[in-house]
């Protein structure tokens, strides 16, 4: 377990994303999911208000309706803690004050709760004044809809901006930060914002931390993906470099008699700022490879080698 920056949030080394649910996984699959990875001791999950969006036939917050069901039915109000963000629904585009505050009452109607965890902006809105955002943002804090708060997909220069706006005036600080961070994508974290996330306590949630598949070893050549929901994801991770990845951390993982997917896991659990990477399944049987990458401990000469082989790829 590991706690949140500076909150009282203690979570497991492990955050579920919830991208497929009611996209990949229609609700009586995620339920089971959800089932076994809360019977695992596992207690983090993440979504979006746009989750999923994009899925023929959805308007966007399937994936919160989902788990808000989940969590009720189930009675884990007070064992389950859910990250979500703002700016990227279909009816809530950007983050202006208003529609920062009608977003987050949407969420919380979907959740079924009466205050979001950890709630972040999911994308940088340059058209809004970030004092404007963080003004909206704090007051949800000092309302009590919202416990802490996060960035997503900002750059350095606006991160720095945003804990300088913060201080300033008092407000919420950040406690968590989403960068995009693989071993086959490392320049949108390294180095800045891992300076900035150690310098500042802010715990770091990578997602697209198996790259969308690609890191699991399911995909060896471009045709594997050729049809599949993911395609669109995964297809600009393939090169001769990055299946090298893949080959190696194979080899780790046999050694280790555990699965690709642990392994990439676990090496981002070593990297600096790195509080739990955000992984998605959706299949129950695919969950118990994500929930043991915290317990396996990788030697020097292994992760020499993946550093070997992740530099190259150059991404």
């Amino acid at each position: 377990m590991a706690i949140i920056g500076n909150s009282d949030l203690d979570i497991f080394r492990l955050s579920l994303g919830g991208n497929p649910f009611g996209w990949t996984a229609d609700e009586k699959t995620s339920f089971e999911i959800l089932d076994s990875f809360a019977e695992a001791g596992a207690n983090f999950i993440d979504t979006s208000d746009s989750y999923t969006a994009s899925a023929p036939g959805n308007s966007g917050g399937e994936s919160e309706t989902i788990i808000g069901k989940w969590i009720t039915d189930r009675g884990l109000q007070n064992d389950i803690i859910v990250a979500t963000k703002v700016g990227s629904h279909p009816d809530f585009k950007g983050l202006k004050a208003d529609n920062i505050a009608a977003a987050a009452e949407a969420s919380l109607r979907r959740l079924q709760t009466d205050c979001i965890d950890l709630y972040y902006a999911h994308f940088d809105d340059p058209q809004t004044p970030l004092e404007e955002t963080l003004e909206a943002f704090n007051a949800l804090v000092v309302a009590g809809k919202v416990r802490y708060l996060g960035i997503s997909n900002y750059s350095p220069d606006r991160i720095r901006e945003w804990l300088r706006i913060t201080e300033e005036n008092g407000y919420a600080a950040p406690i968590a930060l989403q960068p995009h961070y693989n071993l086959v994508h490392r320049k949108s974290y390294e180095p800045e914002l891992a300076e900035i996330a150690t310098d500042n306590n802010i715990s770091v949630f990578p997602y697209f931390a198996l790259a969308s598949g690609f890191l699991t070893g399911k995909y060896k050549t471009r045709a594997d993906i050729e049809g599949s929901s993911r395609e669109r994801l995964t297809a600009g991770y393939f090169s001769d470099a990055g299946l090298d990845v893949v080959a190696e951390l194979a080899t780790i993982a046999q050694a280790h008699d555990s699965e690709i997917s642990t392994v990439a896991l676990a090496w981002l659990l070593t990297r600096p700022g790195i509080t739990a990477p955000i992984a998605s399944v959706s299949r129950p049987e695919q969950l118990p490879a994500l929930l043991d990458a915290p317990n396996l401990v990788l030697s020097s000469n292994e992760l020499d080698t993946l550093e070997r082989v992740s530099a190259a790829v150059g991404a």
